[in-house]
């Protein structure tokens, strides 16, 4: 079974600041993706771009140096996406980046889960595709 985890901004703001009152849980809910991906399960926890834009995840700067070990891919806002997010962006009416994380639901082969503090906005953005969502 193919799993991708998604992460919204305010999980993947949790990540810089181990003060953060969300840090434990996103960290705990990440490192359980990463498990099951060594007990044979196809598990990708991942990030859109403009999410991760949104969150001020700059790779290269140092406060974000724990979070890069964590094996989050990023999910590219190249063309396919951008078009996507933009349309769901105008169907609801919500911010890009949780446009493009309708894109990214929208284009996952396998179940979806993600990790937000928003549920409502990604059942909006999910357009009526099955999401597991975990509420932080």
């Amino acid at each position: 079974m193919n799993r991708l985890v998604l992460l919204d901004n305010e999980a993947v703001q949790s990540l810089r600041d181990p003060a953060h009152r969300k840090h434990l849980q996103v960290i705990s809910q990440i490192l359980t993706a990463n498990t099951r991906k060594v007990q044979g399960r196809s598990v990708q926890t991942a990030v859109p771009g403009a999410v991760r834009v949104e969150a001020g995840w700059d790779r290269t700067a140092a406060t974000w140096a724990f979070a890069n070990q964590l094996r989050i891919a990023d999910i590219p806002l190249d063309r396919e996406q951008a078009d996507s997010a933009a349309s769901i962006r105008k169907r609801t009416q919500v911010s890009v980046a949780d446009a493009h994380l309708g894109a990214a639901i929208q284009a996952a082969t396998g179940n979806v889960t993600v990790i937000t503090s928003d549920p409502r906005d990604i059942h909006r953005v999910a357009e009526g595709r099955r999401v597991d969502i975990v509420a932080i």
